[in-house]
């Protein structure tokens, strides 16, 4: 019969506290003691020292995985998908070892943006030192020079970087649904460029330096005696602070710091560091957005920021389940109007696809992405996407207002209204006119 390490170590707290459960009302209060002790031991902290070694493969054939010709992954000898739990009971080292495939995951997406969309890794700040921090985004050959339309992909916040929608579903589903290269491929055939940014490459990371403290005994103002009595303390300390560090961090992971590249410190900086030195300066006349979740918030903060230029420049703006609020970013009148005409919201719903959802808040519209999964709502909506930038294309070069030729869209919600104002169906014109008055009416929440 085996013994856990964590269990030996409390072992002798719990003897003690039988044995203090024997005596007087003196004895109760040392019980309550140790009771408050036990709480604050952390015992998934103290099994870490049980943990095998956070040494894990740098590639994806030291894995033992491959993508199939589906673009799933799978396991190269059992063609089983991933395990999450490899090792039993081990929840923190599984963890690590997902995260260690995680970037390799990264870097994988980053060589296909490359080499299957042919895009080409761009380094910001553009006009970054040599030894500064620095970011990177993806371009198309003429994403610049491009006359007529430009796409602009954004995603979400957390581990996903530049290509990518959810690192979960191009683990556990397939490329197709994880990342931003069916966009790419599509945007490019239909004569789009394209810029992908990458709003969470924010800083990098380099080890802590290791300051050194000198020791008590550095000082010779004191008495000898009074040096040794403070350097067996000072031993002590260490030798206790050691011993919890031991199982506390068993595998010694460096401490790191963040060091921030300039103007892109957070995805809403970003956002606007791409916008000025890039998309500003693109010669498209149309230029596109597609934002995911914090992707969207990012996004309303360009408005808010460079509200006459999106205005002038950007054609339509489908946000996929996104986190903007326009109450807490303090969005004007002025940027909530022109999202209500310009931009459609895909969120997660039960609902079919397109179906219209109620809003509360006064700006875009909101339908359905026909999945109730948040990290699935863009590759979901994928197909009306594009139809909805035709239409905002075509709306603009026949020099009709866009709200027009968006109705498939919104044909649900304006149904709930319109329906029981059969009159206004007599005269297109005028149904259009309200278009939003009608908004107002019946969206109440983004």
């Amino acid at each position: 019969m085996s013994i856990s390490l964590s269990s030996l170590i409390l072992l002798p707290i719990w003897i003690s506290m039988a044995q203090i459960q024997q005596g007087g009302p003196d004895e109760k209060e040392k019980t309550t003691a140790l009771k408050d002790l036990l709480s604050r031991i952390d015992l998934d902290e103290l099994m870490k020292k049980d943990e095998p070694p956070l040494d894990f493969p740098d590639t994806l054939e030291g894995f033992e995985y491959a993508f199939n010709e589906k673009g799933q992954l799978r396991h190269i000898k059992t063609g089983e998908p991933f395990v999450f739990n490899y090792r039993e009971d081990l929840h923190r080292w599984n963890q690590k070892r997902y995260e260690a495939l995680g970037e390799i995951i990264t870097k994988y997406v980053y060589e296909l943006l490359e080499k299957d969309c042919n895009l080409k890794k761009i380094s910001i700040p553009v006009d970054a030192t040599e030894s500064e921090p620095k970011s990177f985004i993806f371009m198309s050959e003429d994403a610049l020079t491009n006359p007529q339309k430009l796409m602009v992909l954004i995603h979400g916040s957390g581990v996903v970087r530049a290509g990518q929608w959810a690192r979960r579903l191009i683990i556990n589903e397939d490329l197709d649904s994880g990342t931003q290269i069916p966009f790419i491929k599509r945007a490019m055939d239909e004569g789009y460029g394209v810029i992908v940014l990458n709003p969470n490459e924010n800083y990098i990371e380099v080890e802590k330096p290791k300051i050194h403290v000198p020791s008590s005994s550095d000082s010779s103002d004191e008495p000898a005696e009074k040096r040794e009595r403070k350097d067996k303390v000072s031993k002590e300390t260490k030798k206790r602070r050691d011993f919890y560090e031991k199982y506390r961090n068993p595998q010694r992971e460096k401490e790191m710091m963040q060091l921030y590249i300039r103007e892109n410190g957070s995805p809403e900086e970003h956002a606007v560091y791409v916008w000025d030195h890039f998309i500003a300066q693109s010669a498209a006349e149309n230029v596109f957005f597609v934002a995911h979740s914090y992707g969207g918030l990012a996004f309303v903060e360009l408005m808010i920021q460079r509200e006459a230029d999106v205005k002038s420049k950007v054609t339509a703006v489908a946000l996929t389940d996104s986190v903007h609020n326009v109450w807490h970013q303090e969005a004007g009148k002025t940027i909530r109007e022109w999202m209500r005409e310009n931009c459609c919201n895909w969120v997660s719903s039960s609902e079919p696809l397109d179906t219209s959802v109620e809003s509360m808040l006064p700006d875009c519209p909101r339908v359905s992405a026909g999945t109730d999964r948040h990290e699935l709502t863009s590759w979901k909506s994928f197909p009306s996407i594009f139809k909805f930038f035709t239409e905002a294309s075509e709306a603009k070069t026949s020099s009709l207002k866009p709200a027009l030729t968006r109705r498939s869209h919104r044909i649900k919600h304006e149904e709930l209204v319109c329906n029981n104002m059969p009159a206004l169906f007599k005269d297109m014109t005028k149904c259009t006119q309200n278009d939003l008055e009608l908004s107002d009416f019946s969206e109440k929440r983004t």
